[in-house]
Parts: structure tokens; C-alpha cells; sequence
């Protein structure tokens, strides 16, 4: 029988998928499915395409029970494939439900869902859409790994699952191969962030032109939880962060950085953080990071120049900074993602969505020499 559903499966994703081919997604969706969340991943993956114009991943939605599904809207989605497709997928997204927000005393998991997840291979990628964190938290995948949810419903995943290291205060995580998302267009944030992790900045960067959306937006900043404050104004930091972006390559200062927001460096530093998610000195090199991953990927600098442009000062410093973000040195980044669009690096620390931690920029000034005081 095992063996009938993964042929089965391996006829519905084709004869491209697997080692060398396509990367194959399966969407698992449930009764009370967000059609919007659903489309998220068909639009943002599908639209992945290699140098050369060829398609990088195969999509297809599945169900535990085939047919018709209920929506939080007036239509319904009629899915034909069954859990059999998760035998053979590469990464399994699972958007929320609106049974996920049904009040409960204790984890559940439908018998007919844990007898899907039982099918997936170890080592596939795992991911959630806002809530459908619930439902890979009840299945155990979550179990000492961080994960975020809708900024509603964090509390309760942090009641039902103590297990789960539940940030309520991110777009999104990556943890060792088990992704989740906040609400539903950080989505969008997620699946831009697993097409550059699989196949780099260059080919995630088209997507989002495609489809009209930021090509990045901080993993680590706030969800936008309502307070009581006034109609929001232009940020008092985003001055500052503009020409930061424009002087990466150059020494730029916490002074320099506060003097462009008229503020002093204490008030700068604190209100950059409520805003950003990050201190000036992780968000300068998560930015520098970002520069640097586009130079090796689209220029034939060497790694001394692309430091230099990047704002590193020097290699050692940039690949000390590279590997921390993503796991390889700068050679192995671009021999993987230059002119191939696509590739096996994964990174180990995804730079997008590393938490804010309370060190100081004089702290971090002595692994990055060009943004100290």
C-alpha cells in the first residue's frame, strides 16, 4: 500500500521532481481554508523561475479527504488529491483554518491529519501559514524548536504547547527546517523567504517584482499589534535608514545615524528598536548581508571587493558575517547561486529572522569594524 501511494505520488508531482528536478511543494489545506493563504504559495512559488526560464518548483494542494472544501468565504475549492502526495514533497506548507481559532482546553489533532502527517518523509521542509502552527505544534514538530503565530492567538499555542518556544513578536522563523508565520500576509514574507534560502536573492527578488511586493521585510520587526496611540506618522528613523541604504559601502557611525534623525544616539537607539525589531547594528548588517549576497550572485568581484562595497572593511570580517547569517563562506554562496538560479544551500541562521538581542552597538563594533562608534 505504501508503495502504491508513493508511485502515486511521485506520477502526480512528474517525472521532474526530485534530485536535479523541480523542488516539489505540497499544500495541505483544511475545512474552514483562507483562499487567499492558498494562493500565496501557488503565486509566489510558481512563480520561481531558473536563469534560463524554467520553473523551479512543482505546486499542488491536497486534503485528507479529497472533494469539496469549505472556505472562511462564500466558495468553496474542490481539492482532488489526498494525503497520498505528501509522500514524496520536498516541503509541506500548511495554512490556518478557521477551526484553529475554535477555544480548546488541550492540544487535538484529527485522527485523518495525523495519519497524513505520518506519510511525510524525515527531512522534509515543514511550514505554516498564521495559524496552522496549531496544527504542527499538535503533531509535535514544533516540540523545542521557536515558532510565532498570529499575534492573537500566541498566547493560546504558548498555553497548549509549553513545549514550543513561542515568539509572538516576528513575521516569521526558521528553525532548523521547521518554518511558521505570523497572520496571513506574512505568508508572503515566508515563502519569499524559503524561495531565497533555496535558490538566492536574485531569483526570490524577481518574484516579489512580479507580484508587486516587498522582496523583503524584516523577519524580526513587530506584528502590527493595535495601541492605543495616534493616526501613525512617517517613522522617525526611516530618514535615517534611507541613507543608510545609500552609504552601505561606507563607515557610518550610531552618531551619524542619530544626527540624520535629529535625535540623540540614546533616543535613536531605543527608538529605532520599537520600530524596526532590531538595534541599528543587526539591522546595518543583516542590510550589508543583503547587499553582499546580490554582489556575489549578479558581479565577478572578488570577495575582498565585495566586503569592501558591502561596508565589511575586510573578507575575514565579511565571511565571518556571512557564515553566521546562512551557514557557508562567500566562495560556496556564489558557486551555488551565480548565473544557476537554484541550488542546495540552506541556511543554518537564517539572517531575516533573527530576534533583536540587547547588546549595544559598542558591543557589536568589534566584529563589524565599519559600523562602530
Amino acid at each position: 500500500m505504501d508503495m502504491m501511494c508513493k508511485d502515486l505520488a511521485m506520477t502526480l508531482f512528474g517525472d521532474g521532481a526530485g534530485p536535479g528536478g523541480r523542488h516539489r511543494v505540497a499544500v495541505l489545506v483544511r475545512h474552514g481554508m483562507l483562499p487567499m493563504e492558498l494562493g500565496i504559495v501557488h503565486r509566489l512559488f510558481r512563480g520561481a523561475v531558473s536563469a534560463a526560464g524554467e520553473s523551479l518548483y512543482t505546486v499542488l494542494t491536497c486534503t485528507v479527504e479529497p472533494g469539496e472544501i469549505r472556505t472562511e468565504a462564500d466558495v468553496t475549492v474542490n481539492v482532488t488529491l489526498g494525503p497520498e502526495l505528501l509522500t514524496e514533497a520536498d516541503t509541506v506548507v500548511v495554512p490556518a483554518s478557521d477551526e484553529d481559532y475554535s477555544p480548546r482546553e488541550a492540544p487535538y489533532l484529527p485522527p485523518a491529519l495525523a495519519d497524513a502527517f505520518a506519510r511525510i518523509r524525515p527531512g522534509t521542509r515543514l511550514a505554516s501559514i498564521c495559524t496552522g502552527s496549531f496544527v504542527l505544534a499538535a503533531a509535535g514538530f514544533l516540540d523545542g524548536r521557536r515558532a510565532t503565530t498570529h499575534w492573537r492567538s500566541a498566547a493560546d499555542l504558548r498555553r497548549l504547547h509549553p513545549a514550543v518556544d513561542v515568539d509572538p513578536d516576528v513575521l516569521y522563523t526558521d528553525d532548523r527546517g521547521v518554518l511558521t508565520s505570523a497572520g496571513v500576509a506574512s505568508g508572503i514574507d515566508l515563502c519569499l523567504h524559503m524561495i531565497r534560502s533555496d535558490h538566492g536573492a536574485a531569483v526570490a527578488n524577481a518574484v516579489a517584482r512580479a507580484t508587486v511586493v516587498p522582496p523583503h521585510r524584516e523577519g524580526g520587526q513587530a506584528q502590527f499589534v493595535p495601541c492605543p496611540v495616534p493616526a501613525p506618522a512617517p517613522l522617525p528613523t526611516g530618514a535615517a535608514r534611507a541613507w543608510a541604504l545609500e552609504h552601505l559601502g561606507e563607515r557610518i557611525t550610531l552618531d551619524a545615524l542619530a544626527a540624520r534623525a535629529s535625535m540623540s544616539t540614546r533616543t535613536f537607539s531605543r527608538r529605532f528598536c520599537e520600530e524596526v525589531g532590531l538595534t541599528p547594528v543587526q539591522w546595518l548588517t543583516q542590510r550589508r548581508v543583503d547587499l553582499a549576497r546580490q554582489l556575489l550572485e549578479e558581479t565577478d568581484l572578488p570577495v575582498d571587493r565585495v566586503a569592501a562595497d558591502a561596508g565589511f572593511g575586510t573578507a575575514a570580517s565579511f565571511r565571518n558575517h556571512l557564515h553566521e547569517a546562512l551557514g557557508v563562506s562567500p566562495s560556496a554562496y556564489r558557486a551555488t547561486f551565480r548565473g544557476s538560479g537554484s541550488g542546495p544551500v540552506r541556511p543554518g541562521r537564517p539572517y531575516a529572522d533573527q530576534p533583536a538581542r540587547p547588546d549595544t552597538l559598542q558591543s557589536a563594533a568589534t566584529a563589524t569594524p565599519r559600523a562602530q562608534r
